[in-house]
């Protein structure tokens, strides 16, 4: 199909009129933290403009260690995700985006208020910015030990090795 416009110099002009169709993400596989590589791969972003969504998204603050590496959670994947479909396949503009997912986490909050819910979202920030998820953090910890209670051998090793790295990550951003 052809769209035409007019060009004051050359008259008519016909470009090609593109569809883009909605991309098909990955499922985000069941792990705690992601590298800068891996989360490109499944938002469908590249790495230069996570880093530069890092500063135009004060919501999005992954974890940094040794040499400035960054190390994403799952609600930041998710976020990232959610971003990515406002600026991408909704067709709004930064500052529109940044509005816009302002208003979804306010909604959530009041949602979130509203039904009573004691612990706070990890992928809601506080009011300073800044995301107080450690009581979720004591939460996850305390479900997965009374699940893991149940599994196998494996899944229990697999489990130390996890919560060894969560050590490890926490006692370096001290």
């Amino acid at each position: 199909m052809q769209g035409r416009s007019s060009c004051n110099l050359c008259g008519p002009v016909y470009k090609p009129l593109i569809f883009m169709e909605k991309s098909v993400l990955p499922p985000i596989p069941a792990k705690r933290y992601f590298t800068i590589g891996e989360v490109s791969d499944l938002c469908g972003v590249k790495p230069h403009v996570l880093r530069y969504w890092e500063q135009e998204f004060t919501q999005l603050r992954p974890m940094k260690r040794r040499g400035n590496r960054r190390y994403y959670q799952h609600h930041e994947v998710l976020m990232i995700r959610r971003i990515r479909d406002l600026l991408y396949d909704q067709g709004f503009t930064i500052s529109g985006a940044r509005n816009k997912l302002q208003e979804l986490v306010q909604s959530e909050r009041d949602r979130r208020r509203a039904a009573g819910d004691a612990l706070i979202d990890i992928d809601l920030p506080d009011e300073d910015g800044v995301e107080s998820d450690l009581q979720d953090d004591a939460q996850a910890v305390a479900d997965t030990s009374l699940l893991s209670l149940e599994a196998s051998g494996s899944s229990l090793d697999l489990l130390r090795k996890e919560l060894l790295q969560i050590r490890d990550l926490l006692s370096e951003s001290r």
